[in-house]
């Protein structure tokens, strides 16, 4: 072999050792902006917010949940808890119906559970539950936020009037989605056949009975095709919810 091949295989070798220290420190440096806000989404805007504008604030913020957070490895369910927490959340969903509040309260509750026994941080630990669940649902975890606060608030300042139900309504709406990606065998969100249908809100008349569908029902989850799964219906089927 000639002086000029060793050379060349050489400075080859050399490329490679620096190419692939280069992407090694890469993969190590914290997540830049764009890549942030990829992976949070609609989070990455509200603690944005949350930091009044200041980007460099709230990117910091994001990067070190990744950091503490990233690395966590979620439990599976087994089938019987999956049937468990299905009844139950179709419970507060009924119960909403005739007492918001305290479905929202149950709802909160039964997040806090479940995430835990998916392996995130327990619920006696919110706001470091929050974090890891932002890290790995992003575009979910503001339902259970949302809910939380609710179930959190003084019962003697809460709203008491229709945009008060209103709000609790789409705050159950909304932490739905994070319920069905935590309890969803693939750990992705579960995919729903028909159309959600949203309660409506005011009261009552005596003559509107409460029959909601799947009431008569058990609550179940059942595998699809497509990888198994959850299937929950929505329990306030058009029905009126009376005012909290």
């Amino acid at each position: 072999m000639s002086t000029g091949v060793i050379i060349a295989l050489i400075v080859i070798v050399a490329v490679v050792v620096v190419v692939a220290a280069a992407l090694l420190l890469r993969a190590r440096r914290p997540q830049g902006g764009r890549s942030l806000q990829r992976r949070f989404g609609p989070e990455y805007d509200r603690t944005l917010a949350r930091h009044d504008g200041d980007a460099k604030a709230a990117e910091r913020d994001l990067a070190e949940r990744v950091r503490r957070h990233g690395s966590l490895e979620t439990r599976p369910l087994e089938p019987a808890a999956r049937e468990q927490y299905a009844a139950r959340w179709t419970a507060a969903q009924e119960r909403f119906v005739d007492s918001p509040r305290d479905a929202v309260a149950e709802a909160d509750q039964l997040l806090a559970e479940l995430a835990g026994d998916r392996g995130f941080p327990d619920g006696g630990r919110y706001e470091e539950q929050l974090e890891a669940l932002s890290v790995h649902h992003a575009h979910h975890v503001h339902g259970y936020r949302r809910v939380h606060r609710f179930a959190q608030a003084d019962t003697v300042g809460a709203p008491e009037n229709g945009a008060g139900t209103e709000e609790m309504r789409e705050a159950m709406i909304e932490a739905r989605a994070l319920f069905e990606d935590l309890v969803s065998t693939t750990g992705h969100r579960a995919g729903i056949g028909a159309k959600t249908e949203q309660p409506q809100t005011g009261t009552k008349s005596a003559t509107d009975t409460r029959a909601v569908e799947g009431a008569s029902a058990p609550a179940h989850t059942d595998r699809t095709a497509a990888g198994g799964r959850s299937n929950l219906s929505w329990a306030f089927n058009r029905r009126h919810a009376k005012g909290s």
